[in-house]
């Protein structure tokens, strides 16, 4: 029993200094959207404030920059759970660069972003201490995602997501 107790120790003593990554599992979009993730996977940026991008192998539809913390993202998610509830419907969401993004803490100090009103889901895990402001790489994420995931209106390049 002792030599049980000692390797529960060990794992406990690694595991608590070690920082939380975001999840990679790779979404599986179909068809159309499938298509949509590949144009936005080709033009994301190589780089995030200084965070080197690195894919993933073989997740086509995840885009990672940064090894500890990472920051992830996942193009072709589900529509998440939590908007089936009205008030996170309504709830206040960041807009950058005419791309809105629903917003919900990750348990660990850090964000998820999900844009919403795109033919298809994208999330963005924004991990604790990655960037001084957590919203730092939707700036550089939110430009392809606007120029190659249509609003729900079918647009390109919209103005403003919640323009008719």
């Amino acid at each position: 029993m002792p030599s049980v107790l000692a390797v529960g120790v060990v794992v406990f003593a690694v595991n608590a200094g070690a920082t939380w990554q975001p999840p990679l599992g790779d979404p599986d979009p179909r068809d159309e959207a499938a298509k949509y993730c590949e144009t936005l996977m080709k033009s994301l940026p190589t780089e995030v404030f200084g965070h080197a991008r690195t894919d993933p192998d073989p997740s086509p539809h995840v885009a990672t920059w940064g090894s500890s913390p990472r920051t992830v993202l996942r193009c072709g998610v589900p529509r998440p759970e939590s908007l089936d509830d009205i008030e996170n419907q309504r709830a206040e969401s960041p807009s950058v660069d005419n791309v809105t993004w629903y917003m919900e803490k990750d348990g660990h100090g850090g964000y998820r972003f999900t844009c919403t009103k795109r033919k298809v889901f994208v999330e963005v895990e924004s991990p604790a201490g990655a960037y001084p402001n957590f919203v730092d790489p939707l700036s550089l994420i939110s430009t392809p995602v606007n120029s190659t995931i249509p609003d729900s209106f079918g647009r390109l390049n919209a103005g403003d997501d919640d323009a008719a």
